[in-house]
């Protein structure tokens, strides 16, 4: 399925700030999965703009705006063709000793260890408890049962946790976002040895569709190593496994290494964030103008100097 993506970033600053610097990673990844077709940034004021490939091979863009500015508009464009996904065969699936052996055989290890948003505490391993999480039957199976349980345990409520926060957040309230979800089960999955990792994009929304997650916004999910099939997509959020609905931008330990946005400004100011995001086939109407789905204000007091923004996956 070839998909439109359009995200929509912007930035208000009251008063204006004096220099803002930036990097970005919408550009949908490029592999056996999905092809990014074309990609295109636009950014006002008209800034100079770098592009690396970071660590995980995700594609980042960089950018400075060195005048005194207000409004910092940002909009990314994309057209990515996602490959149908091949049938899971749970007879195919390799025990736990010979899911040990592949894992031994790999360089996985970063994606096994505690990261900044994905460290086991004493909530998580209440949960773990509740979940009944250790190695038993078949890890496939085990991984998809660990994926409707969140579904169920959670509810998903936007604007409950913030972007820096912590996965107790969401554990005390047992309400959060995708972000949240995301950051849970790819804790839970390296409990028990699992390579897991955190996935940065975009989830087309069906009119059938059951989704939790609303459309208009960034969307996180998890990936895990299961041998020779490779990383199985799983989405807690919505009780997906993932499909050709899953639009792949980055890819990480988890989300301190693939915010979609994330700068720093120098001056006083209350800062407001606004997104939208709009995914629609190649082929169908270009779609209304909806209103930003996601809006964020944060104020710095006097004399701090500087100030960071970063968009929330919700």
């Amino acid at each position: 399925m070839a998909y439109s993506v359009r995200h929509i970033t912007n930035f208000r600053y009251k008063p204006a700030v004096r220099e803002s610097v930036m990097e970005v990673r919408m550009q949908p990844r490029t592999d056996f999965r999905q092809r990014c077709l074309s990609f295109s940034l636009s950014i006002e004021p008209r800034a100079n703009t770098m592009v690396y490939r970071d660590f995980y091979g995700n594609a980042v863009h960089n950018f400075d705006i060195p005048e005194r500015h207000e409004v910092i508009d940002v909009m990314a464009q994309a057209i990515v063709d996602v490959l149908p996904m091949r049938e899971l065969d749970v007879s195919a699936v390799e025990d736990w000793d010979e899911l040990d052996r592949r894992v031994a055989q790999t360089d996985y290890w970063e994606m096994m260890v505690p990261s900044h948003f994905a460290t086991p505490t004493p909530l998580l391993e209440q949960l773990a408890g509740e979940l009944d999480l250790r190695r038993r039957g078949n890890p496939l199976e085990l991984l998809r049962e660990l994926n409707g349980r969140l579904y169920e345990k959670f509810d998903y409520a936007p604007n409950t946790t913030a972007v820096d926060s912590p996965i107790d957040d969401a554990l005390q309230s047992r309400r959060g976002v995708c972000q949240d979800f995301a950051h849970i089960m790819t804790t839970l999955v390296r409990l028990l040895k699992i390579p897991c990792r955190y996935v940065s994009g975009y989830l087309f929304h069906e009119d059938k569709s059951m989704d939790r997650s609303p459309a208009g916004a960034t969307h996180a999910w998890v990936e895990a190593y299961l041998g020779e099939l490779g990383w199985v997509a799983f989405d807690p959020t919505n009780n997906l496994e993932g499909c050709d609905r899953h639009v792949r931008v980055a890819l990480g330990r988890d989300y301190a290494d693939v915010p979609p946005t994330r700068g720093v400004y120098k001056g006083d100011a209350e800062s407001e964030l606004s997104v939208l995001v709009t995914v629609t086939p190649v082929d169908a109407p270009e779609p209304e103008e909806l209103p930003p789905t996601t809006v964020t204000r944060t104020r710095f007091r006097s004399g701090q100097g500087n100030g960071e923004a970063e968009q929330q996956q919700q």
